[in-house]
């Protein structure tokens, strides 16, 4: 299967040397991709485009990935002919037998776009092709303007593409090619989106976690930083850091004034990502603030908390409403993921203040260990994001099983979608992971349930979770389908 990839309109706009590298970018990041997923691709690029090419087996997939890659516009599905001779002829002669079947009894219209040297014109090529499909006597008629059938094609040169299908893409700058970032995240809407908008304009974005306390909080941040970068960001390896907050938290509570927690919770969390950015030899921090959301989340409380560090604060959400974060998590697919992540509320003012001081700030703050920061930051934990899978079944805090026994329950947790592609025969529920939690408390608690995904990552994570509540859980992994999510 052959696609033309259309880059970012703002990438085109920009001079021929940063258009180079970025294209140059981007055809790296597919080539990696694509290769990672086995799918021996020919990745050519251009100076306006880039060339893609699988195997036709491959074909749902490629199109997944090419749908979901930061710096892309547009992905044409594509059939592309030499031509030889380059004419009108030839043209209408490949076309009329590419495409006569998907125009039989129906209106449609011809559309061309041409590059290069040619005798002819685009409305030239455009007339005379139309005119080759009404000659079958087999359509409904031209229809210029609501055609049942658009036949779309490019000439470049002496080579035809016959566009069968146009995929939206996601836009924004190819990851890597705007320097790299780190995300502080929290599992919610917010953190989330934000760490999505840092990815697809083109920042290689590492993920920052505060434990405030409670493995099911821990469980469910890495799983969807785990899900943000395959999804959208695995052209690069990035880092995953866990900094444990529970002393910080407890510091807080007893040493600093309860209408300031909110505000001072907000400024540790900048000074611990400083240090770690540093380290890191990283510039800038994003977080998914959204002005006036919450009380710590007011101009003036911001001022306050932005003062906790000389790093350039990145707030992608600054200006977005509550309901256009969410619809924008329902997009990318993290809402699922957020409706079911367990929070922690130890650390919530019964009078938060909305317009802090800084002189009250600086008091407050005199009051806190500072050792207590200096702990959690030494005592955090780093891995790279890309080895969850081998990390967490390396640990296997929950057992795996390769086969069924008698009286074993095995539940499909993957989304609806990817269990009808690739069914499990010896699956008895349907489960998608964001309904575990809610739906596992129907079942009988006296049998052994079996966690079925593709490689096992989300089995052990809510598998952890599901322990802790009592259930009796394994992770299933037969041997021989291993999948890509």
């Amino acid at each position: 299967m052959r696609y033309i990839v259309k880059l970012f309109p703002e990438i085109m706009i920009k001079g021929a040397s940063v258009k180079k590298k970025m294209t140059a970018q981007l055809a790296d990041n597919l080539k990696r991709m694509l290769l990672q997923r086995n799918m021996a691709p020919q990745v050519k690029r251009f100076l306006d485009k880039i060339e893609v090419e699988v195997d036709d087996a491959h074909a749902n997939d490629a199109e997944d990935l090419l749908t979901h890659t930061p710096g892309i516009e547009q992905v044409l599905r594509v059939r592309q002919f030499r031509l030889d001779p380059v004419s009108l002829e030839e043209i209408a002669r490949i076309v009329v037998e590419q495409a006569a079947d998907r125009v039989r009894a129906k209106t449609f219209v011809v559309r061309v776009k041409r590059k290069g040297q040619h005798v002819f014109t685009s409305q030239e090529i455009e007339r005379h092709v139309g005119g080759a499909l009404l000659r079958t006597g087999e359509t409904a008629g031209v229809d210029l303007h609501h055609p049942d059938v658009r036949v779309e094609l490019e000439v470049e040169n002496n080579t035809l593409s016959l566009i069968d299908a146009r995929l939206p893409g996601l836009g924004g700058y190819p990851l890597g090619s705007q320097g790299e970032a780190l995300s502080l995240v929290s599992g919610g809407f917010d953190s989330t989106v934000a760490s999505y908008l840092s990815m697809r304009r083109g920042i290689k974005t590492h993920f920052l976690f505060f434990n405030l306390g409670g493995i099911a909080h821990d469980i469910g941040v890495k799983q969807v930083s785990y899900y943000l970068w395959q999804r959208f960001g695995s052209s690069h390896r990035v880092r995953f850091i866990s900094v444990p907050f529970e002393g910080v938290v407890e510091g807080l509570l007893t040493q600093v004034p309860d209408s300031y927690m909110g505000v001072m919770l907000k400024r540790l969390m900048l000074m611990a990502a400083e240090r770690v950015a540093d380290e890191m030899g990283l510039d800038a921090l994003v977080t998914g603030e959204s002005v006036a959301q919450v009380s710590s989340q007011t101009l003036r409380n911001l001022a306050l908390i932005d003062q906790a560090t000389d790093k350039l604060v990145l707030r992608p959400l600054a200006m977005m409403d509550k309901p256009d974060i969410i619809r924008l998590a329902d997009q990318i697919g993290t809402r699922e993921f957020a409706e079911t992540m367990p929070e922690y509320c130890g650390v919530i003012s019964r009078n938060p203040v909305t317009h802090g001081s800084f002189k009250k700030l600086a008091e407050a703050e005199k009051r806190f260990d500072f050792s207590l920061l200096e702990d959690a930051v030494a005592r955090r934990e780093r891995f790279n994001v890309d080895e969850l899978v081998a990390n967490i079944n390396a640990q296997q805090a929950v057992p795996v099983v390769n086969a069924v026994a008698d009286g074993d329950v095995v539940v499909d947790i993957r989304m609806p979608e990817q269990a009808q592609a690739r069914p499990l025969p010896e699956a008895s529920l349907q489960i998608s992971f964001h309904q575990l939690n809610r739906r596992f408390a129907e079942l009988d608690p006296s049998k052994r349930y079996l966690l079925y995904c593709d490689k096992g990552v989300l089995s052990q994570l809510h598998g952890q979770h599901l322990l802790t509540q009592g259930f009796d859980v394994r992770v299933y992994r037969p041997d021989g389908r291993e999948g890509s999510a």
